[in-house]
């Protein structure tokens, strides 16, 4: 009797027990506290080890009863335009301001699929953008400017 191995559950599962890790490991210099009275350690510590833990069961999940599954292409189009995207949030938000930078970031993540039309990219945009900025800014009260230095504003 062959056994199946799923590469991607491995993997998967791999890349959350190292995430979870890192968490449990970054909580350790925090202060713990008791269990009646939890210091600010302890929700990353409990939160990182049900991830790492989670990830344990998928890899073993993977060795043992896993699926043969191919890999199909690599979309390195939607790949290096979603990077890009992020990368482009996360250097400019401060200096553009938040409603331009949203939309900048949701125009180019919709734009990574050859399907989708370019009306439909702007109408997704534009609410991806009144949605974060009612969630952010209005709900949560960032303290990030609507409008950033580098437009005047």
């Amino acid at each position: 009797m062959e056994r199946r191995r799923s590469f991607p559950d491995v993997l998967a599962g791999g890349v959350f027990v190292l995430i979870g890790g890192a968490f449990v490991v970054g909580s350790l210099g925090y202060e713990l506290g008791t269990p009646l009275r939890m210091g600010p350690g302890a929700f990353p510590l409990l939160v990182g080890a049900t991830v790492a833990v989670l990830g344990l069961a998928i890899v073993v999940k993977g060795l043992v009863a896993g699926e043969v599954v191919a890999f199909g292409s690599i979309p390195w189009r939607a790949v290096a335009v979603i990077v890009l995207a992020v990368l482009f949030f996360g250097f400019t938000v401060r200096r553009l301001g938040f409603v331009p930078t949203s939309a900048v970031t949701a125009l180019l993540t919709t734009l990574a699929s050859a399907r989708v039309r370019l009306l439909t990219a702007v109408a997704v945009a534009a609410g991806l953008t009144l949605a974060g900025t009612l969630i952010f800014i209005v709900g949560l009260q960032l303290r990030i400017p609507l409008w950033g230095p580098w437009l005047g504003f």
